[in-house]
Formats: C-alpha cells, sequence, structure tokens
C-alpha cells in the first residue's frame, strides 16, 4: 500500500468504523497468509486457507481503496 494510503488510513480510521475495520481485517490477513507461505509445505486443506483468505483480502482490499478515493478527492 502507498504511502500516502497509510497516512489517510491513520488520519480517517478514528472517525470511520468501516475504514478501521477494513484496515484491521487487512493487517490479519496479512499475518495469516505471511504464516501460511512460510511454509514449505502446504496441506491441501491448508491451500485452501490460502485460497480463501486471498479472496477476503482482495475483497476486503476493494472496499478499502474506494473509501480512501473518497477521502482522497475530499482533500483535492
Amino acid at each position: 500500500m502507498e504511502q500516502r494510503d497509510l497516512e489517510l488510513v491513520e488520519k480517517y480510521a478514528a472517525q470511520d468504523a468501516e475504514l478501521k475495520t477494513l484496515w484491521e481485517e487487512h493487517l490479519l490477513y496479512e499475518k495469516q497468509l505471511e504464516k501460511l507461505e512460510k511454509k514449505s509445505f502446504l496441506s491441501s486443506e491448508e491451500q485452501r486457507v490460502v485460497k480463501d483468505i486471498k479472496k477476503k483480502k482482495l475483497g476486503g482490499k476493494t472496499r478499502l481503496q474506494a473509501i480512501l478515493d473518497r477521502y482522497r478527492s475530499m482533500e483535492e
């Protein structure tokens, strides 16, 4: 994520519950993926979990970007 996006999250998360929740979920998914991807071998169940986490992360990131786009346009 770009530095500008991180600044917007920091600035608006306290007043925007959805933004805060999406950001926290994004960080959680990052940690979960990092933990799983460190393994040298993933079982089929772990591969399914990775796929599901990536789907959730992408959906959340899409919504997160839409919110950040709105804040960016407000500041211009």
